[in-house]
């Protein structure tokens, strides 16, 4: 196994293609193929499932591309030690967050710190963040739970209520409060399973004996928040992340117990990535 092997494997994987791959290389396409080639041949593995149009990565390949990953990023680690006291940082830091509430105030700071850094902040559910960060596919999360695994380093950002809300169209004649018994007259959007929020709404349902059945089922908190102003039933959302619309009226949930954690989270065997120990300190 040679080192040239190992990052033309790594680089076709992420790139998706064997021609992708030689631009980023600075190689010719051919020369890319026969590193591969000869890295599956040595190890009598396929690493790649090629078909004319496309390539995709074969069971043994996905291992290898977690372990690639892993590896690389040592690589860059031993850079960023021998290089650290000259060079401002650089590179790109990725972000998955259930929400971008929690991270306006850090991310500004962070640029003005750091300004040659790239910021890429997607978003996602708490399932979603989790396995994006033990792919290393995103270097910090921001999730709705103090307890995310063993294997997270965790910042507490506070804990907020849940509330429920709805356009002003919908609830007329809204009351200030409002049961979980109540809750389940109405027509309920839920966020896509896997979302934190969603997951502590249907356990307390349980708890109560109340069955909390979605009428929609939406991917994203923006998008719920759209189909709820347009007047198609009743939402759910930490009250922190709620923020001003006029279009929706805000109903507290009596079940005080009902609350979010939120927490910045990465995991443990990356601590000493220079970017991320300066987006956590």
């Amino acid at each position: 196994m040679r080192y040239s092997q190992i990052r033309a494997f790594h680089y076709v994987a992420i790139s998706g293609g064997f021609s992708r791959a030689a631009e980023a290389l600075s190689l010719t396409q051919p020369a890319v193929s026969e590193q591969v080639r000869k890295l599956e041949s040595e190890y009598d593995v396929l690493l790649f499932n090629r078909n004319r149009k496309q390539v995709t990565l074969t069971s043994a390949g996905e291992r290898l591309l977690l372990a690639t990953k892993q590896f690389f990023e040592v690589e860059q680690q031993i850079s960023d030690v021998l290089s650290e006291n000259r060079t401002a940082l650089e590179g790109t830091l990725r972000i998955i967050a259930d929400s971008a509430f929690h991270l306006t105030h850090r991310l500004k700071v962070f640029r003005s710190k750091h300004p040659k850094v790239l910021v890429s902040v997607q978003t996602g559910n708490t399932a979603d963040i989790l396995t994006a960060l033990r792919n290393y596919d995103a270097e910090i999360g921001l999730v709705g739970s103090l307890n995310p695994g063993p294997d997270m380093e965790v910042i507490s950002l506070g804990t907020f209520q849940i509330v429920a809300f709805a356009s002003k169209e919908f609830m007329k004649d809204p009351t200030a409060t409002i049961s979980i018994r109540e809750l389940s007259k109405y027509p309920l959007i839920f966020r896509e399973k896997g979302s934190k929020t969603r997951q502590k709404l249907e356990e307390e349902g349980l708890r109560q004996g109340v069955l909390l059945q979605p009428t929609f089922e939406v991917e994203g908190r923006e998008a719920v928040q759209e189909i709820v102003a347009a007047g198609a039933g009743i939402g759910f959302v930490s009250e922190a992340e709620l923020g001003r619309d006029e279009r929706l009226i805000t109903l507290q949930i009596d079940c005080p117990q009902l609350m979010m954690a939120e927490s910045l989270i990465h995991l443990k065997q990356r601590s000493d990535v220079r970017l991320i120990r300066a987006f956590m300190g």
